[in-house]
């Protein structure tokens, strides 16, 4: 469990400085204390999730396995009987079948690669037994000798040395990853006092370094919420904390509240659902016993899962090499049309052909898009003060014809390619000062912050099902915040896919668009 170091919090200075000046951007900053600022501001090193990196330990075990099979089979095999395809059919099947039975061993822990001499002998053991019925099975059917005495053998014992290698230099690497926190999951208690305290003494005792916890986050302000708890600090209130995860990148928020305290955690779990994080409640002094099932695990720390972060881990990865190839090629394809439309912008009007604005992004963020410029230089609105409007003097005659086509939007291809801060598809990046009926867009949906959990999108699912365009009264926002919220919960590869072929039809049909 690694705790915050002192020297993290030399940053306190700049960090109060670098809030004041979000704050004057950000119209949704809150301030917070000097030290939950600093570590706030703390963003640490890019954290590696444990699902990917044992996923990725099993795609490279298996070719690991498999090429030890197909080299040796050169080496042995082909020069006494020569070269045949058939044969090598079966090395696929027999490494797949060997990571089937180290999978169920569950060998592929991030908390058993850094063990390999306790658990290494579930590995010897289930080689030796494969190999032992793979060599079994082909006497039996009467193979040729030189595959039983020559490759299976070979294979077997080159194979092993191979494994033992890789695990070894596994070992090394993943317990430096550990020790620097790298695979520690950034997170937070919500909830202090004797709950708080037993939890956070039951992860020191496990000695574990899968979680980096920052502090304490407690509405109390009584003597039973106390400033420090088993050495760690408290932070703030619930509403601190939400703005605290605007600042950092947070993987999990742990209550430490009892069930039977079921209002004041549906309170607090109002506040925090729209956060981009795992929450969880811990189980450690409940007395009301559930079924184990209903139960995870946190080192030995049972706990209730309560919120999931939307589009985790490996569906991360699928969707970011999905944007990125398709991006790109979307980029190229209509390389043609940008050059012509930037041309034209040009023409129309004085000033430059690309436009920057700043909006929110994933975990509200502020992030910069690129547009064409649709309204004359000197009439730019950079925050969104002004909806645009029908027949909006500010915007250009090439500027009119772009937007209502979102010809203007293509350089955000360039945010998702470059850049990385939008997705292909995703819930629209909104402009800071972006208003409904004159008030802000999470002053009128209570839910809006929660279309944040994920990159927003170039186009998304409110945009092809009528809700593009202009967003002048709080029922329009509400719909498109209910899409976005509906693709969220529901996203899929496959509807990525569905709604980039369904836009080019919604832009041709769609009327509020200026």
């Amino acid at each position: 469990m690694a705790a915050f170091s002192a020297q993290d919090l030399r940053a306190i200075d700049l960090a109060a400085r670098a809030g004041e000046a979000e704050r004057a951007v950000n119209p949704h900053a809150r301030e917070l204390d000097a030290l939950a600022e600093a570590m706030a501001q703390h963003k640490g090193r890019r954290i590696i999730s444990a699902v990917i990196l044992e996923g990725l330990v099993r795609l490279f075990e298996f070719f690991l396995i498999l090429a030890t099979g197909i080299a040796t089979y050169f080496m042995v095999v082909v020069p006494v009987l020569g070269f045949a395809v058939l044969p090598l059919l079966g090395a696929p099947l027999l490494a797949a079948l060997i990571m089937l039975v180290l999978q169920a061993l569950g060998v592929f822990r991030v908390s058993v690669l850094r063990l390999p001499s306790r658990f290494g002998w579930r590995i010897a053991l289930a080689w030796i037994g494969i190999f032992a019925l793979a060599y079994g099975v082909c006497y039996a059917a009467q193979v040729d000798r030189v595959f039983l005495n020559g490759w299976l053998v070979h294979w077997g014992f080159a194979g092993f040395v191979a494994l033992v290698v890789e695990r070894t230099a596994l070992f090394f690497t993943t317990d430096h990853l550990a020790r620097t926190g790298r695979l520690s999951r950034r997170t937070v208690i919500v909830g202090g006092g004797e709950a708080a305290h037993k939890l956070l003494e039951d992860f020191s005792e496990q000695g574990s370094d899968d979680l980096h916890i920052f502090g304490i986050f407690d509405d109390r302000t009584d003597a039973r919420s106390p400033d420090v708890v088993a050495g760690f600090p408290k932070l703030g209130n619930v509403d601190d904390l939400v703005d605290f995860a605007r600042h950092t990148p947070l993987d999990l928020v742990i209550f430490t509240l009892p069930i039977s305290a079921e209002q004041r955690l549906l309170v607090m779990l109002r506040k925090l659902w729209v956060l981009p994080v795992d929450i969880r409640l811990a189980a450690h002094m409940n007395k009301l016993r559930f079924r184990p099932r209903a139960y995870s695990y946190i080192g030995s720390v049972p706990v209730i899962d309560l919120f999931d972060k939307p589009i985790a881990d490996w569906d991360v990865v699928v969707k970011t090499i999905f944007d990125k190839v398709v991006g790109l090629f979307c980029l190229l394809m209509l390389s043609p049309v940008m050059l012509l439309v930037a041309l034209a912008v040009k023409l129309d009007s004085k000033g430059p052909a690309l436009f920057r604005q700043k909006r929110y992004g994933f975990n509200n963020e502020l992030i910069e898009v690129f547009k064409f410029r649709s309204m004359y230089t000197e009439q730019l609105d950079a925050t969104a003060a002004k909806l645009v409007t029908r027949g909006d003097p500010r915007v250009t005659r090439v500027g009119r014809f772009i937007r209502k086509t979102s010809l203007d939007e293509l350089p955000q291809l360039f945010n998702v390619v470059f850049k990385g801060n939008l997705s292909l598809v995703g819930p629209r990046p909104h402009a800071v000062h972006a208003k409904a009926d004159d008030r802000l867009y999470d002053e009128v949906v209570d839910s809006y912050f929660a279309r944040h959990r994920v990159r927003p999108g170039i186009t998304g699912w409110a945009q092809i099902n009528g809700w593009r365009g202009e967003t002048d009264t709080p029922e329009k926002i509400q719909k498109r915040v209910e899409c976005d919220l509906y693709y969220i919960e529901n996203w899929s590869i496959f509807l990525d896919i569905y709604v980039l072929f369904a836009t080019p039809v919604a832009l041709l049909t769609a009327k509020n668009a200026y």
